[in-house]
């Protein structure tokens, strides 16, 4: 089977392996899409994520679906679960298994994630997916429960106003998400236009362009918002974040910063009594809530994915990845 590897940053190259044989409990999926997102761009360029670093050669991928081929189940479409929890530290008996620190994440060093061809996956995080949810875009699922957390967090209610700041495709699925809980007005900024023409496509009210590693024209006479969700991985996202929120209210860092440091003024956090909650992938539950949303159109996911690649395109796959000059990018494996 093709399997692409990372040996470093910016050093992808294409392998030929025997299939992965699976263990009890497991199940064979030949994988038929995976999307590219943040962390992968963190890996391809540096090398590593936060503290953690590649050692050798790694499968990148965690945001994917396929067909399973193997036993009762060969057949089924379904969506992957990227998080094997252990389900018996503190953290997992007390509900939040995406801060488990014993969980098998694929695509983060050392469990191999899902650019090739198969994956070997416990059968119960194989999720079976709706044929309303087409093709590729079940890779778009997993991102969706990204959001779907990170609302969750900011304790968002119907009726509320919210503010998005990065609109790729994190921002994208967090206005999209917000739309379909009831948000009054979504405000989005980001310093690439096509992505704020994709965020007044998504369901944004007022979108402002910025400029890179800078505030809005305005920052400080925009809003108030009561949840303001930071998408850029930026210190100046996370400072027109502050400064857009109400006073009292809540802020949601969902980006991956690129020096593992995030920053703003903490004299505007005090001031308005601000409470800041940093996000981290999702839990369980919210992939089943993804699935449900999408296969009742209340988010729709059209218009998202802008590439596809083979697997022996990755590199170029990657390339676009880094210019940021599209939207999701989408490797298919099996094609």
């Amino acid at each position: 089977m093709d399997v692409l590897r990372l040996h470093g940053a910016g050093d992808l190259r294409l392998h030929s392996e025997l299939e992965p044989a699976p263990s009890s409990g497991e199940e064979l999926v030949r994988v038929t899409a995976v999307g590219l997102c943040g962390s992968d761009l963190h890996w391809f360029e540096d090398g590593g994520i936060g503290e953690d670093r590649i050692v050798d050669p790694f499968v990148l991928g965690h945001e994917m679906g396929g067909v399973i081929a193997t036993g009762a189940r060969e057949g089924e479409r379904v969506v992957i679960e990227p998080a094997n929890l252990c389900g018996e530290c503190d953290t997992c008996r007390a509900g939040h298994g995406n801060l488990c620190q014993q969980v098998q994440f694929c695509g983060h060093y050392p469990t191999p994630g899902g650019l090739s061809t198969f994956l070997a996956w416990p059968s119960p995080l194989l999720i079976p997916i709706p044929d309303t949810i087409e093709g590729d875009r079940v890779a778009l699922l997993e991102p969706l429960g990204i959001a779907l957390h990170a609302i969750d967090l900011g304790q968002f209610q119907k009726g509320m106003s919210a503010g998005v700041y990065g609109c790729g495709p994190i921002g994208l699925f967090l206005i999209r998400a917000l739309r379909a809980a009831g948000a009054a007005t979504i405000q989005a900024s980001d310093p690439l236009p096509h992505r704020l023409e994709a965020a007044l496509a998504s369901g944004a009210d007022d979108v402002r362009l910025t400029p890179v590693d800078g505030q809005p024209e305005g920052v400080k006479n925009w809003g108030p918002v009561d949840v303001a969700f930071e998408a850029a991985g930026e210190n100046a996202a996370v400072e027109t974040a502050l400064h857009t929120v109400r006073t009292g209210g809540r802020v949601v860092v969902v980006g991956i910063p690129p020096t593992d440091r995030t920053s703003f003024p903490a004299s505007l956090g005090r001031e308005k009594g601000i409470t800041v909650f940093l996000s981290r992938r999702m839990k369980q539950h919210h992939m089943h809530q993804a699935i449900d949303l999408v296969d009742r159109g209340a988010v729709d996911l059209s218009g998202l994915i802008t590439s596809r690649y083979p697997i022996d395109r990755g590199t170029e796959a990657f390339i676009e990845l880094v210019s940021r000059s599209g939207l999701k990018i989408v490797i298919k494996p099996s094609a």
